[in-house]
């Protein structure tokens, strides 16, 4: 009985070797179809090589044995197949099959104005934070809802879990009722963390999300989503950093892409808090080799969207290259509706048209004009005397003014420090819980001395795209 087991075993493993070299004899076919027809010049890959269908919507890929699924960039007019927010845009690789065929749908909506929702960290741990993540979807549910004859997705720069997994479901569940798609990213909280290796720390992600980085169109955009928490294992401890198969990969995908065309990329760790990359090799917040990513972006108008730090944060480059690193949706990690730089959680709204791009910032629970805070004298325990405006979607093209009794004074003097709001909710230990919860120091904050504490006090804010918006300090 022994030997015919072990000669039962040895012929599996015969025939599962043999499919294997039959695969890698005729590597991966298939077609790319809409309504029965197939479609021409669709990028296609297997997160190494990136080939285009022919006339008749046939592509080959090379076998590759590192490869696990292969995968469309859905071209503009297109959408991919898709279960509630899941877009169906890949197939896992299975070393039987060798033809991996794909359906696309033609857009309904014209896709060159279209709208792009960036959240970050929602971070749930548990069913109560679902709960707080449902009550934020209310708030995107009723902004889609008034421009439902647009065409709308959703980008996730991932920590959609706090070190839960088995949350990912209700994480998925909570997320269909905006019936959109959602193109989701990495965060290191969604890792799987005790493993041996980097390479297994994003399996069960893989399992409930597909490919750990891909790209799809929309009219003349495109749009890439990377990987770039690099699991170190010592002490369950990561750096921010793109390996070299992502990069040759980025590179490849990029090589179909006309420079005319703005470039979006998602991912959960930023590249860099400041203009000038800072010097050092093992970055957990920042990302080590970012030069490498602007190198590949060179050329392009691109924007990169991130999360990780849960507070907001806009860094211009250069006149071809910025990043937008937003704040968390769970805010204080669901113990305020604020993050720990004052910012209220929300999320990035980019409209684009044709290869032009605004955005803003939308504070969950407020009207889309609510883009800033401003407090009252003695709310600052740094500056006593002054008012304070905490401008969360603030860069280096907007403009904060204020006014005395009517009197424009001109503006108002940007600093570091606390938000207020901020400082007294994270020194309430019994409310936000864990010790480890501490206001950060933000950049996106002005103050002014008034010359008479009684007098009516007004600031005004100007954005890059010349929206104003105004508040009273009383």
């Amino acid at each position: 009985m022994k030997r015919l087991l072990k000669y039962l075993f040895v012929c599996c493993i015969c025939i599962l070797n043999m499919s294997a070299m039959a695969q890698s004899a005729s590597g991966i076919k298939g077609k790319v179809m809409c309504q029965g027809k197939g479609i021409s010049n669709v990028v296609v890959t297997n997160g190494f090589d990136c080939v285009l269908t022919d006339t008749k919507g046939m592509y080959s890929l090379p076998y590759h044995r590192d490869a696990r699924f292969v995968y469309v960039t859905t071209p503009a007019g297109y959408l991919p197949q898709r279960e509630a927010s899941l877009p169906h845009y890949y197939k896992r690789i299975d070393s039987e099959v060798e033809n991996y065929d794909f359906t696309l749908i033609k857009n309904p909506k014209n896709d060159d104005k279209h709208i792009c929702l960036v959240q970050s960290d929602v971070q749930a741990a548990k069913a109560s934070d679902i709960e707080g993540y449902m009550k934020y979807l209310k708030d995107v549910r009723q902004f889609v809802g008034e421009r439902r004859n647009s065409d709308i997705f959703v980008l996730d720069c991932g920590d959609i879990v706090g070190n839960a997994p088995a949350i990912f479901p209700s994480y998925i569940q909570a997320s269909n009722v905006l019936d959109l798609p959602f193109y989701r990213a990495v965060g290191n909280h969604d890792m799987e963390y005790g493993v041996r290796s980097y390479e297994h720390s994003y399996k069960t992600f893989e399992e409930y999300f597909g490919p750990i980085y891909y790209s799809f169109n929309r009219g003349k955009a495109h749009y890439i989503v990377l990987n770039n928490c690099f699991y170190i294992n010592r002490h369950y401890r990561y750096i921010g950093y793109i390996d070299e198969r992502t990069l040759q990969w980025i590179e490849a995908d990029l090589s179909f892409v006309p420079k005319d065309h703005l470039v979006f990329v998602a991912m959960h760790i930023p590249s860099s808090s400041t203009k000038e990359l800072q010097f050092n090799a093992l970055l957990p917040d920042e990302t080590s080799n970012a030069s490498s990513l602007y190198d590949l972006l060179a050329g392009y108008d691109a924007h990169i969207f991130s999360g990780h730090t849960h507070y907001n944060w806009n860094v211009v480059f250069n006149d071809k290259l910025m990043e937008h690193n937003t704040a968390a949706v769970c805010g204080t990690f669901w113990k305020a509706d604020i993050c720990t730089d004052g910012t209220p959680s929300g999320y990035g709204i980019y409209e684009v048209n044709g290869n032009k791009v605004t955005w803003s910032y939308k504070s969950a629970g407020f009207p889309i004009d609510h883009q800033f805070r401003g407090y009252p004298v003695g709310s600052s325990e740094e500056y006593p005397q002054d008012i304070i405006a905490n401008v969360w979607n603030w860069d280096e093209l907007w403009k904060v003014e204020w006014y005395e009794n009517g009197k424009c004074m001109g503006e108002m003097q940007r600093f570091e420090g606390y938000d207020p709001e901020a400082k007294i909710i994270c020194s309430d230990k019994e409310r936000v819980e864990y010790d480890w919860i501490m206001p950060i120091k933000t950049e996106h904050l002005f103050k002014a001395t008034p010359q008479n504490k009684n007098a009516v006090i007004e600031i005004v804010v100007t954005d890059r795209f010349g929206h104003i918006y105004k508040q009273n300090i009383k």
